[in-house]
């Protein structure tokens, strides 16, 4: 379970969060989301079995809303086995009567288009990427405090703002990967904090740069 969201009258919202598997397999999903609920795990779990259990265990929690992260995974099944998945989140939404939220690449969106029904349950919206300013410092300020390093880390000033958010290309994906990748040179090299010089040794490579040296292998 994600910590209750406050709603528009000061209520607390029981939200649901889990990360979708690598593919769109029915069992597999509800699995995750047992997980994600916090329900010990049960071995040999069959798919009836594991239906009636998270519908059970959801409705005794008063989720108020699913968010469902790398729902671009969804493309990874292919004909029927896409269209019994999509079947099954219409079913979901239809037993619950909570809003559900896909959450994921340009991907994602495309696979909720290859949907009709489902099409008409979500709506679209991009987030757009960080910019340097006080939201973006104060995210900063959580990663620093995060990290269980025994010096701290200054990476919520304007400049190191700028300097991050170039260097992982605004998302808070690649920023979290980027800053992890530093921690960890801040420990191996006995600096213990993020600064220019465990952010230069990190093991990172932005997303652009991934591509191309990808591109350059393909024949």
């Amino acid at each position: 379970m994600h910590p209750p969201v406050t709603g528009p009258n000061g209520e607390n919202i029981p939200v649901v969060c889990m990360q979708m598997p690598s593919e769109p397999s029915e069992l597999r999903f509800y699995t995750a989301l047992l997980s994600a609920i916090g329900a010990p795990f049960r071995p040999h779990l069959r798919l009836p079995e594991a239906e009636r259990l998270t519908l059970s265990l959801l409705r005794e929690v008063e989720a108020r809303m699913l968010v469902i992260d790398e729902f671009h995974n969804v493309l990874a099944g292919r004909g029927e086995k896409r269209r019994e998945f999509l079947n099954l989140l219409r079913y979901l939404g239809n037993e619950l009567r909570i809003p559900l939220v896909g959450v994921g690449t340009r991907e994602a969106y495309l696979a909720v288009r290859s949907d009709d029904q489902l099409e008409n349950r979500f709506e679209p919206f991009i987030l757009p990427l960080w910019e340097v300013g006080l939201e973006a410092r104060s995210l900063l300020a959580s990663f620093a405090a995060a990290f269980p390093l025994r010096s701290p880390s200054v990476i919520d000033t304007e400049d190191m703002a700028r300097y991050l958010l170039v260097r992982s290309e605004g998302t808070i994906g690649e920023l979290a990967h980027l800053l992890t990748a530093a921690a960890v040179a801040a420990v191996e090299t006995g600096e213990e904090r993020i600064n220019h010089r465990t952010l230069t040794l990190a093991d990172y490579i932005g997303p652009t740069e991934r591509r191309r040296l990808f591109e350059k292998q393909l024949p």
